[in-house]
């Protein structure tokens, strides 16, 4: 078979999506969004004070991880609840898109952000 001026060895394919600092451009997008409107940010900062608060034990001490969890579930929930309705090739792109947000990546920077302010 022709090499057609490609090298003998195999290239691998880059599979790095990351994007302005997030796992991908649909987490970016999302969280921009997040951050960019002043009401829905403090909704949920306000709901991952409250997931974190919820897994205060009798030290008081906090478990970051489960509050991620619990918020994670939530943001996926409440975004897919609220997608427009759509049919065709353009719902087939949006939930492709919205199945690469990395959920739990927005909802630590909002438990961290949370922890933060409870320091204070």
């Amino acid at each position: 078979m022709p090499n057609h001026g490609q090298s003998s060895t195999n290239k691998q394919m880059t599979t790095d999506k990351s994007y302005n600092g997030y796992t991908n451009y649909e987490t970016w997008v999302v969280n921009m969004w997040l951050d960019n409107d002043q009401g829905m940010h403090d909704f949920w900062l306000e709901n991952a004070s409250a997931a974190l608060e919820n897994t205060e034990d009798q030290e008081g001490e906090f478990d970051v991880d489960q509050a991620v969890s619990d918020l994670e579930d939530r943001l996926k929930e409440e975004h897919e609840e609220n997608l427009p309705e759509i049919t065709g090739f353009a719902a087939d792109l949006l939930n492709a898109a919205m199945s690469e947000v990395n959920w739990s990546e927005i909802a630590r920077s909002l438990v961290e952000s949370a922890v933060e302010a409870a320091k204070s």
